[in-house]
């Protein structure tokens, strides 16, 4: 079986699709159009994909006949239509669970940062402009006893709420599409609505699986409904938050700060004027960027091609329904 890998990852993956006897591809540059992308899909039978800059739809599905499988290198799977995976039996792995505790740390970071307006302080010792003592100059805000809102509390949402915990006391509630039983024993979480959540969180940080309907969740009227001391932060995908509605709410002070790990577009332009901001805190979409995390996904999405190579069902199936008689 031919393998097709669009972008470099740790070599421990490689070489377990190597020793299981499949023949691996990794193109010389990695910056490939959609029509490079698209014919070296062509001429594989599976993908392991890293990066979610191409779609896997109808279309793709369409001119790429031969391929019989796709382990994604991530846990999202937005970009994936499933209905017509399903439709074309094509089993889609993911790697869920073994970059929860490095996003989470992502989503900590982002909160810590933002409440002490570290990235804007260490611009100005950068730009030389530490300046004299103003007691009253770019104040940040503690987080102690204070009320994180978690959006999904699946399993990264799981590790942020615990750290948060244990760090700073705080009470956590949340909103998933079923309650976690277990995060309420173990954490005290206590399950709310949408607009609860929305209205009690000091800190909203959003961890749930990304799918269109939920894009611009996170716009002008939402925001005019969170605490004027709120910040808003977003480790899981771009398409939640609407920019320039979020950019309006921090400077007419509606909330008072945000940490974006992802953006919408990714890259985020140089322009935007979210970067102006000292309340606000930007990362390269680097909640999986650990070691010990990339060196998983590789491990997690070579075993689900390699177990595909042999008839098996894959270990880490985004679209499990692939395998019922029904699909």
């Amino acid at each position: 079986m031919k393998v097709f890998v669009n972008r470099r990852i740790p070599e421990t993956g490689i070489h377990m699709l190597k020793e299981a006897g499949l023949e691996v591809f990794i193109p010389e540059h990695e910056n490939l159009s959609h029509e490079e992308w698209l014919i070296y899909c062509q001429n594989h039978d599976a993908i392991l994909s890293v990066g979610g800059e191409f779609r896997y739809d109808k279309d793709f599905f369409d001119q790429c006949p031969s391929i019989k499988t796709i382990a994604l290198y991530s846990v999202g799977f937005d970009h994936v239509d499933i209905k017509e995976a399903n439709r074309r039996h094509i089993p889609v792995g993911n790697t869920p669970d073994v970059l929860s505790k490095a996003t989470s740390d992502v989503a900590f970071l982002l909160m810590q940062s933002v409440a002490r307006r570290a990235s804007y302080n260490f611009q100005k010792v950068k730009d030389g402009n530490w300046g004299d003592f103003d007691p009253m100059h770019a104040l940040g805000q503690e987080l102690y006893g204070k009320t994180l809102g978690i959006l999904g509390l699946g399993r990264i949402g799981f590790e942020m709420a615990k750290k948060s915990l244990a760090a700073f006391d705080m009470n956590i509630i949340y909103h998933n599409r079923h309650q976690n039983e277990e995060a309420e024993k173990e954490l005290k979480a206590t399950y709310v609505s949408f607009e609860e959540l929305i209205e009690q969180s000091d800190v909203l940080s959003i961890h749930a699986n990304f799918t269109p309907e939920q894009k611009d969740l996170f716009h002008g009227p939402v925001f005019e409904k969170m605490k004027d001391n709120a910040i808003f932060i977003n480790t899981a995908r771009g398409g939640f938050q609407n920019e320039k509605d979020l950019y309006e709410a921090l400077i007419s002070k509606k909330i008072w700060g945000a940490g974006l790990d992802v953006t919408h577009p990714e890259p985020m332009s140089k322009e935007s004027p979210l970067l102006e901001l000292s309340n606000v805190c930007v990362l390269p979409h680097i909640g999986s960027a650990t070691m010990e995390a990339r060196t998983g996904m590789a491990k997690m999405a070579a075993e689900n091609i390699i177990a595909f190579s042999k008839g098996d069902k894959i270990p880490y199936c985004a679209n499990p329904e692939v395998y019922s008689e029904n699909s």
